[in-house]
């Protein structure tokens, strides 16, 4: 029986190896079909087969539409939503909005785009614009309004800014050093050796007079030889002897006493060697001053030279302390000024010294000034090197700064050496130290009299926000409503800051919360910490800050005496000022020191009520120094002279006063309150000068009898309080509309007076 035969093959090839199926279950046959296939995909490669297809396509085809159709809906969303066609809001499908009639603008929450009057879209990042402030208040670009709900919140309080006489502590820490005028070295005057030293250690008390060593000298023997017998000779001359002999004789003897007291001997050794009548070739060294030995040069039996030191001695009844003070510290110290001092070894005893120096250059390195202090040492409880505290109190004025004349009791009326401030004497002489002569304590600043301490504006610390330059506050001008304020900033005095200008007695500035409050500002595009020079400008309209200034219009005060005279001198003052700067002119020390003259008396007057005095004493502030000031510096500072002055003009005036008062207004001055006074028409517009010299509008007029005239007609030269050319245009078109409409002013004083003016 032959084999069944195999399919043919090539010669070389080798005989194709098919692995085996895996296993099948032993209960189950395997059809013949599928050996065969099994056989068959050795040679072929393998095919998908449609149930394989299927498999995937179930597998992935579910996940892939469902990304496509999110990825579409979220396409047709973002552009319905750039169309304008829906909106996001609330869950009710509604836009958050303000309530009807509510002055609110809005803001981007990204704060991409200023601040907009109708509601959208933000035009850079897309976002919904959304109400920055709710409610009925009017806003005024300078300030927001909070609350009583919001205000709890935030936790918002307020104090009142406080004007009251202060000083102010100057705080630093120093070390005792000797008093270099009272360092003593004692030399030998001659050749010789030291036998004995009396002071053997370092630290012995020594008084004046008190022998210190023995010196042995052959050149001092010598020297006392010839003065016993040039006196022997002298006194043993018989009463015949030539005058010019008995002359010379005695000039030996002089030269010979002098001699010996060049050598170191004194006069009463001399006297004592004159009476013995025999030379001693030891000499005693004595102490010239009372003291410690600081330092002990020499040995006994050691030889010396002429000039050779053998100790140091120090005079401790004053002792020096040395103080580092800032340039800024330095400039309220005066010479002679009491300072106080506590001591690291002895904590809670206070020493009072003065000022004895101070030194004229500053320190390259550390940055700080030199002072030095004199502290009396009489019980010898000071000690060299030990470091101290020192407090010096300075009396401050109503700008924040040292006082220039204060009171000292111990200085009053007295005299003061100008080396040696603790050598204080009644009457006129020389100093018991140095034998400079004295001078009159008052001229180093100190009063003969008490003198009454000024009152300085002073805040809590924490009411002030600052960053770089900045300094502002926030003050509640009406119940809710903070208005911001830069301020100018004294020095500190403890936990509150002192305020040259920026705020006024009684107003009410906000302590905690302030930060709220200047991000609320930020959010509505109003000036804030960061630019509190931004000013929003808008439509004019009497009655709101952005408006005249409203002036209080309860009864006129008539102020009788020398003080009433004063008053109405002081607002001629202002006039002469207000023209200068209308004129382009810099105001000369002729008008502006009598403007601060009449103003600082007024201000310390008894004539005059506390709030007519404080209103004064502004004016006084932000009048000093107004002709060091360029143009526009002195309108800066315009600005609050005029507010105080048209408050005063309204509340209070002269007993015999009889002219009325012009209150004008022009809304293009940059920053607002351009308010300012004068005492007839035309207007000359102090802020802009030739610019827009007729740029304003009559707000009303001020009465010496204390009658409300604020409909008063528009005097002739002025534009319409209807429609004023220039203050009716926008702040963009002001420059347009002041070169079509205005004049310069010479050619409007040509016009007006017929002459030529430069």
């Amino acid at each position: 029986m032959t084999s069944p035969k195999t399919p043919s093959q090539p010669v070389n090839a080798e005989p194709l190896r098919a692995e085996p199926p895996p296993p099948e279950p032993a209960n189950v046959p395997q059809p013949s079909a599928e050996r065969e296939g099994l056989e068959k995909s050795v040679d072929q490669p393998a095919v998908p087969t449609p149930a394989a297809r299927r498999y995937w396509i179930k597998l992935f085809l579910p996940p892939v539409l469902l990304l496509v159709i999110g990825a579409l809906l979220i396409f047709k969303v973002g552009v319905a939503q750039r169309m304008g066609w829906i909106s996001s809001g609330a869950p009710g499908g509604t836009v958050a909005v303000a309530p009807p009639g509510g002055n609110v603008r809005y803001i981007c929450p990204m704060m991409c785009t200023p601040p907009q009057d109708e509601p959208g879209r933000c035009a850079v990042c897309g976002m919904e614009l959304v109400p920055a402030t709710t409610g009925d208040e009017v806003g005024d670009g300078r300030s927001i309004v909070v609350d009583a709900a919001a205000r709890r919140i935030a936790n918002i309080s307020t104090v009142a800014v406080q004007a009251a006489p202060q000083t102010r502590m100057i705080r630093a820490i120093g070390q005792l050093r000797a008093n270099e005028g009272a360092l003593a070295t004692i030399s030998s005057y001659v050749d010789g050796r030291i036998e004995r030293l009396y002071a053997d250690y370092t630290g012995v008390v020594v008084r004046q007079g008190d022998q210190l060593a023995l010196v042995y000298s052959p050149e001092l023997y010598s020297a006392q030889v010839e003065l016993v017998q040039t006196k022997r000779s002298l006194t043993g001359e018989p009463s015949g002897t030539l005058a010019r002999v008995r002359e010379s004789q005695e000039r030996l003897y002089d030269g010979s006493r002098r001699k010996l007291i060049e050598l170191g001997m004194t006069e009463s050794q001399v006297a004592q060697l004159e009476e013995a009548g025999k030379a001693n070739s030891r000499l005693h060294l004595v102490s010239p001053i009372s003291g410690t030995v600081i330092e002990r040069l020499a040995v006994e039996g050691q030889y010396v030279k002429a000039g050779e030191p053998i100790y140091r001695i120090v005079d401790l009844a004053n002792v020096w302390l040395m103080l580092d003070l800032f340039p800024e510290d330095v400039a309220a110290v005066r010479y002679g000024q009491r300072v106080e001092a506590e001591l690291q070894s002895l904590p809670g005893q206070r020493f009072l010294g003065r000022v004895a120096f101070i030194d004229p250059f500053v320190n390259s390195k550390t940055r700080a000034v030199g002072v030095r202090v004199v502290l009396p040492n009489e019980a010898g409880r000071l000690r060299i090197g030990d470091y101290a505290r020192a407090n010096v109190e300075v009396q401050l004025t109503r700008s924040g700064e040292a006082a220039p004349d204060v009171y000292d009791p111990e200085l009053a009326g007295k005299w003061i050496s100008p080396r040696h401030p603790q050598v204080i004497e009644d009457q006129s002489g020389a100093c018991r130290v140095c034998g400079v002569p004295l001078v009159p304590a008052s001229q180093f600043g100190f009063a003969e009299e008490p003198v009454e301490p000024s009152s300085v504006l002073v805040i809590p610390r924490n009411a002030v926000l600052m960053a770089g330059e900045n300094s502002v506050v926030y003050v509640e001008v009406a119940p809710g409503r903070f208005e911001i304020r830069p301020v100018v900033l004294g020095p500190s005095i403890g936990d509150r800051i002192v305020i040259v200008r920026g705020v006024h007695q009684g107003e009410q500035v906000a302590v905690s919360g302030n930060f709220l409050i200047d991000s609320q500002m930020q959010l509505a595009g109003n000036p804030s910490l960061i630019d509190p020079t931004r000013l929003q400008t808008k439509p004019l309209k009497s009655g709101t800050p952005d408006g005249p200034l409203e002036l209080e219009r309860d009864e006129l005060e008539r102020i009788s005496g020398e003080a009433g005279t004063e008053l109405e001198r002081l607002y001629e003052a202002y006039f002469a000022v207000s023209a200068t700067l209308a004129d382009d002119q810099t105001v000369p020390r002729d008008q502006s020191q009598p403007l601060y003259e009449l103003a600082n008396r007024l201000a310390a007057s008894d004539g005059l009520s506390p709030p007519a005095r404080s209103r004064i004493a502004s004016i006084a502030e932000h009048g000093q120094q107004l002709h060091s000031l360029t143009v526009e510096e002195a309108r800066l500072r315009f600005k609050p002279i005029s507010k105080s002055i048209l408050q005063s003009a309204a509340t209070v005036r002269g007993e015999g006063a009889e002219a009325s008062f012009i209150h004008f207004y022009c809304p293009m001055v940059p920053g607002g309150e351009g308010d300012w006074m004068q005492p007839s028409a035309p207007l000359a517009n102090p802020y802009w000068g030739s610019k827009m010299l007729r740029c304003g509008i009559a707000a009303g007029e001020l009465s010496p009898t204390g009658a409300a005239k604020d409909e008063r007609p528009v005097p002739l030269g002025e534009p319409s309080a209807q429609e004023p050319p220039c203050c009716a245009a926008k702040p963009t078109e002001a420059a347009e509309a002041a070169a079509i409409h205005q004049e310069p002013a010479a050619e409007i004083k040509r016009r007006e007076t017929g002459k030529n003016h430069p």
